[in-house]
């Protein structure tokens, strides 16, 4: 019998942990700040609401209609359709996309969890912007150092994995979801308190059309649907625990309004601390690492609410690890005679293996490329401009034009005018948005 989450809340907590992570409070500040601010985030604001909410609800009904692992559970979708079973191949990709976007995201993470010892410690200081670039460097060129704060990361994340369900991945984010809101909303009073919130809230959201872009259009457009940790199997493994009787349009509407939610308080806090110190917002993705510990160094208190920064950044970033490896965790078990902790463990050691090629690259490995990219390049490009937007558009094109109509709607429980929007966007806004991301992140959209 199917283990299932104890109630539509636990489902909600733990798909949002999945959702909330370091494209949350790493990945989106930075590029609000390179894509032109409130230009970016009206455009991300549109897509989240057009596009990632339908997305989201598709792929949480199809783990719920299956009840099983991503790989089996889109071959026994693929039966029930009468089709052909190489829509199975969507689960295998999941899986390995899982595994792949964790063995470098488990090294950032890692990174944070080096930074918030560093914090606790007042290495932040009296920083000056060329000694924190420095830190930096030395840092990132210290294999051993790297391979340390991995390894403890990974640790983490297959203690939760291995413990279940209901006893691990609920448990943990009913814990740590809480947490990382109260401490979001701590710094958030602290940078309204001695950073230049005014600012903040102009850059990000007073419209200023003539910053729309095609880059930021395309940019808001990608972020929007990967920051749901959509088309990899984890929200579809997830959806396959929940309950029949919970309702998938409402559950989805708050896992999307949550993860946004904390984007954009993130975005302003970081931005409030980041104008008060004279900073530089495109800072791009040193910003947390390079530019934040600058503004804290200089600010009263910066030592504990620099603590309590990485503290925010580390727990979304576990939440979401949790959720990158359970589809194959899921496989592991459904397929093969191996118990939970078992599987944790043998997904957990390849993850950890492949993560010490990724942290190589960054000083001994450096030289090691492939068309100009170094292994983590390698594979952040990989995973996140083809592996994820593939699987979000077959996904999408699954359920509607295979399918059967009526297993969509038993599952969606819409009324008809709901059903039919969510049919159209999901029909053709999505994919066609989709493919428009894909070929600019791939450079064959020569419109940017």
């Amino acid at each position: 019998m199917r283990v299932h989450w104890s109630n539509r809340r636990a489902f909600i907590m733990a798909t949002a942990g999945s959702a909330v992570g370091l494209g949350n409070i790493w990945k989106f500040p930075y590029m609000t700040g390179t894509n032109g601010g409130s230009a970016f985030v009206l455009v991300y604001l549109l897509c989240v609401a057009l596009i990632g909410l339908p997305l989201m609800m598709t792929e949480v009904m199809l783990g719920r209609r299956a009840q099983r692992n991503p790989v089996d559970g889109m071959a026994h979708l693929a039966s029930e359709a009468g089709a052909t079973q190489m829509w199975k191949g969507i689960g295998y990709m999941g899986i390995a996309a899982g595994i792949l976007i964790l063995s470098f995201y488990s090294v950032v993470a890692g990174w944070v969890l080096d930074y918030g010892l560093r914090a606790a410690g007042g290495g932040f200081a009296g920083m000056g912007a060329e000694q924190a670039q420095q830190q930096f460097s030395s840092f990132i060129g210290n294999p051993y150092e790297l391979l340390l704060w991995h390894t403890v990361f990974m640790f983490l994340t297959m203690v939760v994995v291995a413990r279940g369900v209901t006893s691990g991945l609920e448990r943990a984010n009913k814990i740590m979801m809480p947490s990382l809101v109260a401490i979001l909303l701590i710094l958030l009073g602290y940078s309204m308190a001695v950073g230049d919130i005014s600012r903040s809230l102009d850059f990000m959201f007073r419209p200023d059309f003539s910053r729309i872009t095609p880059t930021a259009v395309l940019s808001a457009m990608g972020h929007s649907f990967f920051t749901l940790s959509l088309g990899m199997g984890a929200v579809m493994v997830y959806g396959s625990y929940l309950q029949r009787h919970v309702s998938i349009a409402r559950a989805s509407f708050y896992v999307v309004l949550t993860d946004t939610a904390v984007a954009l308080v993130a975005g302003v806090t970081i931005f409030a601390i980041v104008f008060a110190n004279g900073l530089e917002p495109a800072a791009g993705p040193g910003l947390i690492f390079q530019t934040l510990p600058i503004a804290f160094g200089r600010m009263p208190g910066g030592t504990l609410f620099a603590t309590l920064f990485f503290v925010l950044v580390a727990f979304a970033a576990w939440t979401s690890s949790i959720s990158l490896v359970e589809p194959a965790v899921s496989w592991l078990i459904e397929n093969t005679r191996l118990d939970r902790t078992r599987a944790a463990l043998l997904v957990g050691g390849l993850i950890w293996l492949i993560g010490i090629a990724v942290l190589l690259s960054f000083n001994a490995w450096g030289e090691i490329k492939l068309f100009g990219l170094t292994i983590f390049d390698q594979l952040d490009k990989l995973t996140t401009n083809v592996m994820l937007p593939l699987g979000g558009l077959l996904m999408a094109l699954f359920a509607v034009w295979v399918m059967r109509a009526a297993h969509a709607q038993e599952e969606l429980a819409l009324n008809d005018r709901h059903y039919r929007r969510w049919l159209f966007v999901t029909r053709y806004v999505a994919p066609a948005a989709i493919v428009l991301v894909f070929l600019n992140l791939v450079g064959w959209l020569p419109l940017v």
